[in-house]
């Protein structure tokens, strides 16, 4: 009964979520591209059955990354599909995997969207990253007998009391079979808390430790130093969201009180925000470039803005300090293991939940600090520039961090393997 509800007020937000597309859309044309398969609509794979894997955005592509890789490797005969949820997710898996995967937006969790989607692509197998809760996907999985993986796996503390309240619902979600592969032991036991099945709720650990950083990418960051600012104090802001860029601009300021010289590498999140921020730029009377112009910074240009897409594991590798953004707006906080593993002292807000063991382990261990607005930020900033062993040592903590939190690819991969027989 409480499915029949779920799939009927679904059908009654369709056209809501349809308008929420068609209005991104005029900023961002990529919500546009390919609307049919967000109804399940698109090419009907040939040959094997094929294995698909799930991931919302960038930052959940990114960490497939080296699970996609050793599928591939593992089962050369088998077509991977990628399904993502935004634009930016679909761009970053074209760039990191071109041709050699299936491309789409997953459906709208409608009967007959997902029906559609299954009809096509055939999966043998299905691994769906971090958390997203389909009960209409779920069930076709299990309807179908498709084995479904859920890695990386978690449910943060804010959500569970959602999630409590439909447990009736998600009891049967989480009822055909699921392998539920989680990040934490307090991920698991809240998994078991809305009705996953204690027998197949494995700890797996973050497969965002398993990732390796492009062979080239501590060359790029030299060469942008060497062409933009060899002796200056350079800071990222990084994956910054709606009202981040003023309190980064406010930092910027303290820190230029201390290092007139500093720059400021701002990279904002999405890209259809990239104008408005360098509109921001011009009002507050920053002297900035722009990424995408190709243009060299000048002495009195205190303000590089990162324009583009794929390029901020390189802006890590010319800075001094980083601050991951999405945290000091309730937006739950992005990947603080990429600068980690460059030997980069980190910075974060207080609103990370959706990384919440990592930004504690990482404060914790005094590989990250925590700020909470524009002064904290700049006078924090301020204290690492000026300290060199200091940004040392905490980068050295959170690489260490990075390297001891690794394998949890070939525990999944341990789970996968029984699920994907040779022979369809």
């Amino acid at each position: 009964m409480l499915r029949l509800v779920y799939i009927v007020v679904s059908y009654l937000l369709t056209p809501a979520l349809l308008g929420v597309i068609l209005w991104r859309g005029r900023r961002n044309r990529g919500y546009w591209k390919n609307l049919p398969q967000r109804f399940g609509f698109g090419p009907t794979l040939d040959g094997k059955h094929s294995i698909w894997v799930h991931a919302v955005s960038v930052g959940e592509v990114q960490a497939a990354a080296p699970l996609v890789r050793a599928l591939q490797a593992a089962y050369p005969d088998r077509r991977l599909v990628i399904t993502t949820m935004t634009p930016t997710g679909a761009a970053h898996a074209r760039m990191l995997f071109g041709d050699t995967v299936d491309r789409r937006f997953v459906p709208y969790d409608l009967p007959g969207s997902v029906k559609r989607f299954f009809n096509r692509i055939r999966p043998g197998l299905a691994v769906i990253l971090e958390t997203e809760l389909w009960p209409n996907l779920y069930n076709e999985c299990g309807r179908r007998g498709v084995p479904l993986v859920l890695a990386s796996a978690r449910i943060s503390p804010r959500s569970i009391n959602r999630y409590r309240l439909l447990v009736g619902l998600f009891r049967e979600t989480l009822s055909h079979g699921i392998i539920i592969g989680a990040q934490s032991e307090a991920d698991a036991l809240r998994f078991r808390q809305v009705g996953a099945a204690p027998e197949r709720t494995y700890v797996t650990g973050n497969i965002k430790f398993d990732f390796r950083l492009p062979s080239q990418v501590r060359r790029l960051g030299i060469e942008f130093r060497e062409r933009h600012a060899a002796l200056r104090p350079v800071w990222v802001a990084a994956s910054t969201h709606a009202g981040e860029e003023e309190i980064a601009l406010a930092a910027h300021e303290r820190v230029l009180e201390r290092f007139p010289d500093a720059l400021l590498l701002l990279v904002p999140r999405h890209p259809e925000r990239f104008d408005d921020v360098a509109e921001l730029l011009t009002r507050q009377g920053f002297s900035h470039v722009r990424r995408s112009t190709g243009l060299r910074l000048t002495e009195r240009d205190s303000v590089f803005l990162g324009d583009t897409l794929g390029e901020l594991t390189s802006f890590y590798a010319a800075a001094d300090v980083a601050f991951v953004a999405g945290s000091l707006v309730p937006i739950g906080g992005h990947n603080l293991l990429e600068p980690a593993a460059l030997g980069l002292p980190v910075l974060t807000g207080p609103h990370t939940y959706n990384c919440e063991d990592i930004a504690e382990m990482f404060i914790a261990a005094g590989a990250a600090r925590l700020v909470t607005d524009a002064q904290t930020l700049g006078d924090t900033v301020g204290e690492l520039l000026a300290d060199a062993q200091a940004r040392r040592e905490m980068g050295a903590r959170g690489q260490r961090i990075v390297e001891d939190n690794r394998g949890a690819l070939e525990r999944l991969l341990k789970l996968v393997r029984p699920l994907l027989p040779e022979a369809d």
